[in-house]
């Protein structure tokens, strides 16, 4: 079982807020409706809002944390949802691999709706799909403890739909590599149509053999190289239509080998490298610059990191060493941690705003 079939991460500190993306409103919804007794979901938004959630793990068909109560506790609380079939699977995964809008969407962590409702899966859950658990007396289903979890899965999925995938059965190492694997086995690429749509990303679907001459492949160059620089393309293009400036060449190798792994080899090599791409597969753009450069931040943000990291955190500019814990601050405010391997600081796992979360 590869590694990110199980993944963790810290409590959320105090402060609530409602589900933004279309697929963590979905995930609060199922729950919503399923719920039998509303003063339990009041209870359980109120919870998750107080931080009384603990370390929250994620897993096929399982998201499962301890929660706090004045009553008791803490409690073991559970929601499960049935893992996605082989044959769901394979409709989803060619759908995916079959657009390259979708695709590139999808490694950008969105989820598009159209992508789900194409595919024709039961990706999301819908009535009666979440089944909680929880050791607490209560007969309520949900529970509040379950509520609150349930609010801040809510929370999770929202910077990352992955998190639904890996409920449904997959990691996403998997996932990119079986989604590799189909676009390196389709036929080789032709020209795309002349009558698209201004602005409209092509369809890889349609680049199959016609009858017109497809684009030869270059000596010592891998079939599926071409795929992953199509698909690269389509991903590049979607970005400029948002606004998005293009990285530079470097960092360029850097996020194509965070999204590629099976080219890593070819963009890039050394320990360096290897720290960049790192960086990128938690942090995008942002991590790669916290790794290389430094700046000084405004002498208020490091008075509250360091009120609330107390009197062991050592600072340096844009730095802070707690234990063996170093945290990264990024422009945009979020600290990005980092663990000692050897002689050098390793990125070690997904930005927080509040580094209290990442320093224990």
């Amino acid at each position: 079982m590869s590694d990110d079939r199980v993944r963790g991460f810290p409590a959320f500190g105090a402060g609530g807020r409602l589900a933004r993306s279309w697929w963590g409103r979905a995930w609060v919804r199922a729950m919503e409706d399923t719920a039998l007794d509303l003063r339990q979901l009041k209870k359980g938004r109120k919870y998750a809002a107080a931080g009384l959630v603990g370390p929250i793990t994620v897993s096929p068909g399982r998201i499962a944390a301890t929660v706090e109560d004045a009553d008791g506790g803490p409690y073991r609380t559970r929601l499960r949802l049935a893992e996605l079939s082989a044959a769901d699977w394979t409709r989803f995964l060619d759908r995916v691999a079959s657009r390259s809008g979708h695709l590139a969407a999808l490694l950008d962590r969105d989820l598009p709706a159209d992508l789900v409702e194409a595919a024709g899966v039961d990706l999301l859950p819908g009535i009666g799909d979440l089944d909680p658990e929880c050791d607490c007396p209560g007969w309520e289903l949900p529970c509040r403890h379950a509520a609150a979890l349930s609010f801040q899965a809510s929370w999770l999925l929202d910077a990352d739909p992955f998190l639904v995938l890996l409920m449904r059965g997959k990691g996403e190492r998997e996932i990119r590599a079986e989604l590799e694997s189909r676009i390196a086995s389709a036929p080789s690429a032709e020209l795309p149509a002349a009558d698209r749509v201004p602005g409209e990303l092509p369809d890889l679907a349609e680049f199959r053999p016609s009858g017109a001459p497809s684009i030869p492949a270059a000596p010592g160059v891998p079939a599926e190289a071409f795929a992953l620089l199509a698909v690269n393309a389509a991903g590049r293009a979607r970005e400029l239509l948002d606004g998005r400036p293009c990285p530079g060449r470097r960092v360029d190798a850097v996020r194509m080998a965070a999204e590629f792994p099976s080219a890593a080899e070819r963009l890039g090599e050394g320990a360096g490298f290897a720290r960049a791409v790192a960086a990128w597969r938690y942090g995008g753009p942002d991590g790669v610059e916290v790794l290389e450069s430094r700046w000084t931040p405004p002498k208020a943000v490091v008075a509250a990191a360091r009120a609330a990291l107390g009197e062991e955190a050592v600072f340096e500019r844009n730095h802070c060493t707690v234990g063996e814990v170093q945290l990264r601050l990024d422009r945009a405010g979020r600290w990005h941690p980092y663990r000692l391997e050897g002689d050098e600081w390793w990125p070690s796992g997904p930005p927080e705003r509040d580094p209290r979360l990442l320093a224990g």
